[in-house]
This record gives C-alpha cells, sequence and structure tokens, in this order.
C-alpha cells in the first residue's frame, strides 16, 4: 500500500512501494531470450536513518560501519559561521516563510508521522537492506546535446513523430529516442536495451528524451493534459558547485509550452526550491505569463525512518520541506464558457506529503495517488523535467530514462525464459539518429 495515511492534513506515503507496485508484469529481453521478470526499486536508496544525513555516510551506515559517521550539517566547520543578525536579504526572507509555515509543517507531520507509526511504519533499522547505493553513470544529458546537432522533424513529417516501443506482434523495434515520442503501450513494463543500457520501461506509458530546445515532437503528440507535473532544474549555488545537473535560468522556464499542452482546468504543479525568489517567480511571473491562476501551496516534508526531520525543522542551512505550488490553467477562450462546463475540483490550500526520501538526489515522490481526486482516474498526465517514467504518463526531459536503468532495481525472475524469435531478437532494441 503505497499511501499509508490520508487525513486532514495530507498523506503519508510509502514512496518506494508506490514505485513497486508498477513493475509486478515485466517482459525482459535479454541475449536473445524472453523472459518474465518482478522488478523492485532498491529499497537502500530509502534508507534514511539519520537527521543530518548525507548520501555518503547513509552508504557507510548500509555497509555496517559505525552510525557516528554520518555528518551533522550544523556542525561548527573550520569556515567562521555568520551569526543570525549577518543573513543576508535572501536568507530573512526565507526565514519569514518559513515562519509563516512553521506551525503548518509542525502539527501536520507530527498528526501524518504518529499516523503512519500506528499502522506498523517508521520503524527505524527493521528489515536494513546492508547494501551500497546504485552508482550508475548517467550520460543522457551529454547524449542530448549531440542529439541537437540533427535536424528537426519537419512539418510533413509531424504525423510520424510518434513511435511504439515493441509492435503489435510483440516484435523489436528499432527506435529513435531524440526526435520521436515513445509509447509502451502494453500492459505488461518491458526491460529492453536502449543506447546500449537496460532500462525498465513502466507498462502504458510514453516519452521522449530531448534538451528543452527540442520539445517540439511532444507538441506534435497532440495529446492536451489534465494534470503537468514540472521538476525545473532552477539555478542555484549548490548545484553549480556539484555540476550534478544542468540548471536552466528562470527567463528559459517561461519558453515552455504550456498552453499548448494544458487542457481547459489542467492543473499545474511545480516543486520549487527553499529559495523564496524561485518561490516569488512562480507565483508573480511565471504562471501569469501561462495563464495559470495559483490555487494553492503544498510542501513535501522529508522524514528519516523513524520519523524524524531529515534536518532540523528551523535549520539555516537547509529545510526538512520543499514546497509546491498548485495552479489551474485558463486560456482567454475558456473564459468565454459557461460556469458549467469550467467547473474544477477546488484543491485544499497547505496540505502536506510526508515521506522518507530517496538518498538519490532529486528523485520526487510520484503524485499520482495524491491528486487523483483533483483530477480524475481518467485524466492525461505529463511531467517536465522528468527523471523516470510512471505508467499512465507521458514523460519528458534530458534525464527522462535515468532511475529506469536497471543498476536501480531488483530483477527476480518469475518463470522460465523462453526462447525469443529470429524477429524478437532483443538486439533490435537500440536507438538511431533520424533519417
Amino acid at each position: 500500500m503505497s499511501v499509508l495515511v490520508n487525513n486532514k492534513h495530507g498523506w503519508f506515503l510509502d514512496a518506494c512501494s508506490l514505485m513497486d507496485q508498477c513493475y509486478s508484469r515485466c517482459i525482459r529481453f535479454k541475449d536473445t531470450q524472453k523472459s518474465h521478470v518482478k522488478c523492485s526499486f532498491k529499497r537502500q536508496c530509502f534508507q534514511i536513518l539519520k537527521s543530518h544525513y548525507s548520501v555518503k555516510a547513509e552508504a557507510a551506515a548500509i555497509d555496517g560501519a559505525n552510525s557516528e559517521v554520518l555528518q551533522e550539517t550544523d556542525k561548527t566547520s573550520k569556515k567562521r559561521k555568520r551569526k543570525h543578525s549577518e543573513l543576508n536579504h535572501g536568507e530573512l526572507d526565507l526565514q519569514a516563510f518559513h515562519d509563516k509555515v512553521r506551525s503548518v509543517i509542525l502539527e501536520g507531520t507530527k498528526s501524518l508521522v504518529d499516523s503512519a507509526r500506528s499502522v506498523g511504519h517508521l520503524n527505524g533499522e527493521t528489515g536494513l537492506v546492508k547494501e551500497p547505493l546504485p552508482s550508475h553513470e548517467c550520460s543522457l544529458v551529454a547524449l542530448c546535446e549531440m542529439a541537437k546537432e540533427l535536424p528537426l522533424v519537419d512539418e510533413e513529417e509531424q504525423e510520424e513523430c510518434v513511435q511504439s516501443l515493441v509492435a503489435e506482434d510483440g516484435r523489436s523495434l528499432h527506435v529513435d529516442l531524440f526526435s520521436r515520442v515513445t509509447e509502451n503501450r502494453d500492459d505488461s513494463s518491458k526491460v529492453v536495451t536502449l543506447l546500449g543500457e537496460e532500462y525498465v520501461i513502466p507498462s502504458h506509458t510514453t516519452f521522449l528524451l530531448s534538451d528543452y530546445t527540442r520539445i517540439q515532437p511532444l507538441v506534435h503528440y497532440g495529446s492536451r493534459f489534465d494534470l503537468i507535473v514540472i521538476d525545473p532544474p532552477w539555478e542555484n549555488k549548490s548545484v553549480k558547485r556539484s555540476r550534478r545537473y544542468s540548471s536552466l535560468p528562470c527567463t528559459q522556464l517561461k519558453r515552455l509550452p504550456i498552453p499548448l499542452l494544458a487542457s481547459p482546468n489542467c492543473l499545474v504543479v511545480t516543486w520549487v526550491t527553499n529559495r523564496p525568489s524561485h518561490l516569488r517567480f512562480v507565483r508573480d511571473e511565471l504562471y501569469p505569463h501561462w495563464g495559470v491562476e495559483v490555487v494553492a501551496e503544498w510542501f513535501w516534508v522529508k522524514v528519516t525512518t523513524s520519523g524524524e526531520f531529515v534536518f532540523p525543522l528551523d535549520s539555516h542551512h537547509k529545510k526538512p520541506y520543499e514546497v509546491l505550488v498548485l495552479g489551474r490553467y485558463s486560456s482567454s477562450a475558456d473564459k468565454s464558457e459557461s460556469p458549467s462546463e469550467k467547473s474544477a475540483v477546488p484543491v485544499e490550500d497547505q496540505r502536506l506529503i510526508v515521506s522518507v526520501p530517496s538518498a538519490l538526489h532529486s528523485q520526487k515522490p510520484s503524485l499520482s495517488e495524491v491528486l487523483k481526486p483533483y483530477i480524475g482516474t481518467e485524466a492525461k498526465r505529463l511531467e517536465l523535467f522528468a527523471r523516470n517514467l510512471q505508467p499512465g504518463w507521458t514523460s519528458w526531459g534530458n534525464e527522462v530514462l535515468k532511475f529506469q536503468h536497471t543498476s536501480y532495481f531488483t530483477l527476480t525472475p518469475t518463470d522460465e525464459p523462453t526462447r525469443c524469435h529470429q524477429d524478437e531478437n532483443p538486439d533490435n532494441f537500440t536507438t538511431s539518429s533520424r533519417h
């Protein structure tokens, strides 16, 4: 069960179980063999045991090292610490925002954590998996940069911008990931070789691997979405220092073609860092530019496997929560419709999503279950700047397959492999440039 608790404050999610329920039926094509497997996301990725954690320290703890090696982020460093009175303008803005939402975070988290404990969750180190974290080197961004040298799909080829991962008769196909939208229309997930690596592709999923300057195939795909979730690669000093991913200036986000992708009353949800300037930009510039009206702010609160905040709630360095800004899209044409045609389910403000976060950088919990009441079960769903795939969703980004790599999964055979037919050779699951 992925949603462990649902009360007036929000939800407590088991993020790992939420992912695993997508992969109970998988077909794997490998070394001329077709076999059935069960794929489970590696649980050690969600073993955040102590507050003030670092990924390196968590890995050491999992390997059996003394838990005292876990780094305390508020520990006195060699550099001189500034006094509270020396906070800069941005930090003072952040403190003012935190003071407004602190009681909501504290009260709601306590309620949801207590309820999760009452159903047997948050048992600390119970069931600890003593294995290191996956350390796959993702090269998708570099490949997308190289793909920008390929010619764009012209107007005459727009109808060809969609391709199937496999043919209707089960044969593998020659897949071009960079200029065509790829669909897995089957009821089962597929483990296939793409770009020379094995990836797990969920059932009924659609994706496009590209840079934001090559998003046209997604527009040509022709779907209008009822939910659009955006996880922008925000600019900040930490990202620049670590070079973990390429960031995007705020002004470039305005170029995303939301009005061409959103249906009337589309629910738009944007993940925002705890930088007040980013929050103001989304509320005051980005959403108005797209024709989106802000309806609510939610919070993702990150806790350890024992139910503690991953960082002190009042830490000046990092907060244990992130903000989601929710809005409804309405074009100028929509405003002429009758109220009955424009009706949308109201969205409550200041709701919490509490979960144990992944130790993998920038891996967010799925919002499928918590947003379902506001969009309906048959809604068309899109994620922009995605780093993983979800069944029933369309996903786009230059790292859209990152967390689908098999190094993040445990693959368990469920029956004996059977020989592929000659035309089902898994070696045919390769990518190509468009000719």
